[in-house]
């Protein structure tokens, strides 16, 4: 049985039990979000490692891309980009290879990563239909379903899939336009297929088949955004929307069949929108934990875009979603090197620990008041420790301040904790 089908049964399984104590929430609780379908527990048992948990009542989760690419195939350096990404604190990885061997690379990234793994299985049935067939249009919804199920019997946790995606949104899209068009790279395999066969979606059409799948290796469902918005002015179109509306009926049958699933949403979107673009999700999608590609509130800042993305996060994890895939400052630009995934997750998990203030998660605030008390007693080594970069933290502190321990070289012998504890009566011991 999968997650879903024991929760609805009433039985908290191990992995449910793991979730609720490193989240400090109690197992009946978490059980009662996993049977309404408002929090997933991505854990295919094919492997075995520490489980995660996603949605209602839990801390906002990080994810960071991984993979090879067509002109950096070499998986050791992915490798090495997903040993900082978990370093940094992310909570999974997606491998998003198109490059190399592709089922190589999955397998070494199932192998070492210590936490949940999702794919797209829409990029790798592209690929190998353009090699050996000549071109993906070529590809066959058989094809397509087969490397599928292969992800899920490797252990694959959590897979995007574009069902969403319809002739009918794509006429929608058209007949209203956009700026940007279509920038999931996902979405926009399917389109070309689609339109020159002429056919819908397989994704679509043949859905209770990725069910089955689905619910034999109780791997999880992340209803892709083949329609987000790739710039502020295509935000919460027509498009958009009436992918939204499709896949609120999918999860409802996701849900049916005892299959775990979550949504994803945009994308780039103006602040003033991101409230209410996870409120209609919520509401359309019946609850279900929401996945959000950061959302990227500018469109003027390559380089920095894990800054737009995080303000972007920060308001929409707030508002209510779950999980938030990192953006680096590489994005719109080039591959991300070992730095901008670091740069990427740490931006992210900054995002995600505001937003959990705001959701009152367990520990979240708590956090914040300890690393104010170590400042007013110019405790630096506590302050390193709580900071989300100790590492970072420590180097500055370290090369900054060579020639006063207590203060720091901003004030000096002027540190205003330091003369103000002086006349309150501060407990803390002068040095």
């Amino acid at each position: 049985m999968t997650q879903l089908e024991q929760a609805r049964k009433g039985i908290i399984t191990p992995e449910m039990r793991a979730v609720a104590e490193a989240e400090g929430v109690a197992a009946e609780a978490l059980l009662a979000s996993v049977a309404a379908g408002e929090a997933v527990i991505p854990y295919n048992p094919v492997r075995q490692r520490r489980a995660a948990g996603i949605g209602k009542g839990l801390a906002t989760k990080v994810n960071a891309n991984i993979g090879t690419s067509e002109a950096y195939p070499d998986i050791e350096k992915e490798l090495v980009k997903l040993e900082i990404a978990v370093k940094a604190g992310a909570d999974a990885v997606m491998d998003l290879s198109t490059g190399g061997d592709i089922n190589m690379s999955r397998r070494r990234i199932l192998e070492r990563s210590p936490v949940m793994v999702g794919t797209v299985p829409m990029y790798q049935a592209t690929v190998e239909a353009m090699e050996s067939k000549g071109s993906m249009l070529a590809m066959t919804a058989d094809d397509l379903f087969g490397v599928i199920e292969q992800h899920a019997r490797e252990g694959v946790d959590f897979i995007t899939v574009h069902c969403g995606l319809t002739l009918e949104s794509i006429q929608r899209l058209t007949r209203e336009g956009r700026v940007t068009d279509i920038v999931s790279r996902g979405g926009s395999f399917l389109t070309g297929w689609m339109l020159h066969h002429d056919m819908d979606n397989p994704l679509y059409t043949q859905y209770d088949r990725l069910l089955e799948i689905a619910r034999k290796y109780d791997i999880t469902l992340s209803l892709g955004d083949g329609l987000r918005p790739g710039c502020l002015a295509d935000a919460t179109d027509r498009a958009q929307v009436q992918e939204l509306i499709i896949l609120g009926e999918l999860v409802q049958r996701a849900w049916e069949q005892g299959v775990q699933v979550m949504v994803e949403g945009p994308g780039h979107v103006p602040m003033d929108q991101i409230e209410a673009n996870i409120l209609l999700q919520k509401r359309l999608c019946q609850g279900t934990p929401f996945y959000v590609l950061g959302p990227l509130v500018t469109d003027i800042a390559p380089g920095y875009d894990h800054i737009t993305s995080a303000i972007g996060g920060a308001i929409a994890a707030a508002a209510g979603a779950d999980f938030l895939c990192y953006v680096t400052p590489a994005e719109h630009l080039g591959l991300p090197d070992a730095a901008d995934v670091k740069d990427g997750v740490i931006a992210a998990k900054i995002a995600a620990h505001a937003a959990d203030i705001v959701k009152n998660v367990k520990g979240a605030r708590e956090r914040d008041r300890k690393m104010a008390e170590a400042r007013k007693a110019l405790d630096w080594e506590a302050q390193i420790a709580l900071s989300i970069d100790p590492e970072r933290s420590l180097k500055y502190r370290s090369s900054k301040n060579r020639d006063t321990e207590e203060a720091c070289t901003m004030c000096g012998k002027y540190c205003a904790m330091k003369i103000v504890s002086q006349y309150l009566g501060s407990p803390r011991q002068e040095c």
